[in-house]
């Protein structure tokens, strides 16, 4: 969805620069029979993120100069404009890394190459860290057709397998959402336990999941742009100077399935988890010591040693991460983030936010505007 419309901008920016074009759009599943109308058309060129076997040979006989978006099957003698999956896998395989995660899997598709090429990306990544992924597949037509609930099972039940705490790569945000909603199911702590990071950088999809998803940002709009650069040229006869082109992605939207300390402690996971689920509720250290059954002083040097500062610092940590993001994404007045970050006065939470951001709320909104 989202990466279908990144492509369609990139296309018409092409055609603001290039007038003029008369451009009829259809869209489509991309998974489905060729449209009726292919047959018999007399149009100049197609691009086509739906390029079946059977459509692939009826725009072969056609004759039109068309080029392919679709990445499902491999190389389908078309010229083509793709996502560079490979590199993909290898930025997903980075990030987890940089959280110092040192235990991998990966969640695919069946049978779509991109999904497969993404997995050997993350692998080739890892080789050199001799890291053991795990994988786990399954037919995305089916999920599509009854709903994912009926594999549902069987990705509990792995992910219940799982050594933790790993990093698990979903090959797009449909399977990071996927894999959230199982590990909820299984009672399996994310991402503190298993951290998720998906791709596509669907913001509508990544910010429902709970928590919410990260994800590899491809390049959508350029592959649009590229894919009318390419037919531009093919319509006019020339030849382009590539006929199958890789297009990197932009780098990694992290959010919280990935906020991710790689921890050996099952008092300071269990502590952690308490603070990223409410801290933003007014939780304090003592009620965390009402659930841990551990000393405080105990508790206090473990933290500063697997996460680097205190407990009450941590509840800031996660307080003011929120409050960022408040800032960002909407327009709640000063008295409503406060509230919704767990403090009681607006006028202590900007102290508070000063000290830790060195900004006031106000200052951080407006120079993002």
């Amino acid at each position: 969805m989202s990466f279908g419309r990144g492509v369609l901008e990139g296309i018409s920016q092409y055609l603001v620069e290039n007038p003029p074009w008369s451009v009829q759009l259809d869209l489509r599943e991309l998974v489905v029979t060729p449209p009726a109308w292919l047959e018999h058309w007399d149009g100049d060129g197609i691009i086509t993120r739906s390029t079946t076997p059977e459509m692939a040979e009826l725009i072969a006989k056609s004759g039109i100069p068309t080029v392919n978006l679709t990445d499902i099957y491999g190389n389908q003698r078309l010229p083509s404009i793709w996502n560079d999956h490979e590199a993909i896998g290898q930025l997903a395989a980075e990030h987890l890394i940089q959280r110092g995660l040192k235990r991998f899997a990966f969640c695919g598709f069946t049978n779509h190459q991109w999904s497969e090429a993404r997995y050997r990306g993350f692998q080739n990544y890892l080789r050199p860290h001799n890291a053991n992924i795990l994988f786990h597949s399954s037919d995305w037509a089916q999920a599509r057709r009854t709903g994912w609930e009926t594999q549902q099972a069987k990705m509990v039940q792995w992910l219940l397998e799982l050594p933790k705490p790993i990093g698990v790569l979903a090959c797009n945000d449909f399977r990071g959402q996927h894999v959230l909603e199982a590990c909820r199911v299984a009672q399996i702590s994310v991402p503190d336990q298993v951290a998720v990071i998906g791709v596509d950088n669907d913001q509508v999809i990544c910010d429902f999941c709970q928590p919410s998803l990260s994800s590899v940002i491809p390049a959508a709009d350029r592959i649009g742009y590229e894919a009318a650069r390419m037919l531009d040229q093919l319509m006019r006869n020339e030849e382009p100077a590539e006929r199958h082109v890789k297009i990197a992605p932009l780098g990694i939207a992290a959010r919280q399935s990935t906020d991710v300390m790689a921890i050996d402690d099952a008092e300071v996971v269990a502590a952690v988890k308490i603070i990223r689920e409410r801290a933003c509720s007014g939780l304090c250290v003592a009620e965390i010591l009402d659930e841990i059954t551990i000393a405080r002083s105990s508790l206090e040097r473990r933290f500063r040693q697997f996460v680097g500062r205190s407990p009450q610092a941590e509840i800031r940590n996660v307080q003011m991460k929120r409050a960022q993001q408040l800032l960002r994404e909407t327009n709640l007045p000063l008295s409503q983030v406060a509230s919704l970050t767990g403090f009681k006065h607006a006028e202590y939470f900007s102290v508070v936010f000063k000290r830790e951001i060195g900004q006031t709320p106000g200052q951080y909104r407006s120079h993002l505007s």
